[in-house]
């Protein structure tokens, strides 16, 4: 098993890149079929999801658009409990099918912050689809309708996903040991 560092703290391979990409095939294929004769507005959560919502535009046959949002809730390998909004929904959300994009959910606050702010706008409908889900430490009532993994409490890094700005560039995903 491959490990690497970053800054103080160590990791071990947790899902390659091949599983991540065959994973992000049948998403995309899921929601090409659900979404089939319809134009999506798919909002893509800066940083972490940058590389997933790559790869998954890649698989999306549909008629679609990506926009961007950016929040800051996490703090090294912690939420602080509060979002800064860096950059907000896109104006152009009534009356469309929103498919909002993220890296990770784990506690749901951005999703929670982020769901309140679209239907103030009046999309047509808004779902959610995450690379990793935490379903032990999410406690929100917002569906997480697409998920590609769901994953238990362990710290992980790559393919978008940081440690204080460490890792995003790794394609497999890598969950934090204790070796040193």
């Amino acid at each position: 098993m491959a490990s690497i560092q970053l800054k103080d703290r160590f990791f071990d391979v947790f899902l390659s890149e091949e599983e991540i990409q065959e994973r992000i095939v049948k998403l995309a294929n899921q929601l090409n079929e659900e979404y089939a004769g319809e134009s999506i507005l798919f909002i893509s959560v800066l940083n972490g999801a940058f590389m997933f919502t790559s790869d998954l535009m890649r698989s999306i046959s549909l008629d679609c658009e990506v926009q961007f949002v950016r929040y800051k809730s996490y703090e090294g390998t912690s939420s602080t409990g509060e979002v800064k909004e860096l950059l907000g929904v896109p104006e152009e959300v009534e009356g469309r099918h929103v498919v909002v994009v993220e890296d990770i959910v784990e506690t749901g606050n951005t999703i929670e912050y982020l769901s309140k702010k679209l239907n103030l706008k009046n999309p047509a409908s808004v779902k959610f689809c995450a690379l990793l889900f935490k379903p032990e430490q999410y406690h929100k009532s917002i569906e997480i309708n697409y998920t590609a993994f769901n994953i238990g409490s362990e710290f992980v890094v790559g393919y978008g996903l940081d440690y204080d700005g460490a890792g995003r560039n790794l394609r497999d995903i890598y969950k934090e040991t204790n070796q040193k």
